[in-house]
């Protein structure tokens, strides 16, 4: 099961250290609208239920504390070898291509010990990072 914080689901992108803290500055900056996530490692396997539309998330930094929140604004279920370009360009890295993007995320996920297929599902999760609430004096 995923960390919660004030009871809305955890965003943590990548891995602890230099990758997360990447990823979340990217976030933070308004460059990555969007990320991926394996179907059958970090859904089923943690036993969530995949995001939905309009869904607030949590996003934290690389010690796990609230650095911002996003809403989910659409998501789709997608074969690994089918990731669109609008998909890959979204993620906000520098993915020159589809192929560069394919080559990446299994490269990072192969280092977490799982092997992509062509039919893995990989859950394309867009988003919208939320303006923090005005502060009252």
């Amino acid at each position: 099961m995923w960390p919660r914080i004030d009871g809305l689901r955890v965003l943590e992108l990548g891995t602890p250290g230099e990758l997360r803290t990447e990823l979340t500055d990217l976030v933070l900056a308004g460059t990555k609208t969007a990320t991926a996530g394996l179907l059958p490692l970090d859904y089923e396997a943690e036993g969530e239920e995949v995001e939905h539309v309009g869904e607030h998330l949590v996003l934290v930094d690389d010690t796990g504390a609230r650095v911002g929140e996003v809403r989910v604004t659409r998501v789709e279920l997608t074969p690994f070898a089918q990731v669109s370009w609008e998909f890959a360009k979204a993620e906000g890295e520098g993915f020159t291509s589809t192929e560069h993007w394919q080559e990446t995320h299994r490269r990072y996920w192969s280092g977490l010990g799982y092997e992509v297929k062509a039919d893995t599902t990989v859950v394309c999760l867009w988003f919208t990072l939320v303006p923090p609430a005005p502060t009252t004096p």
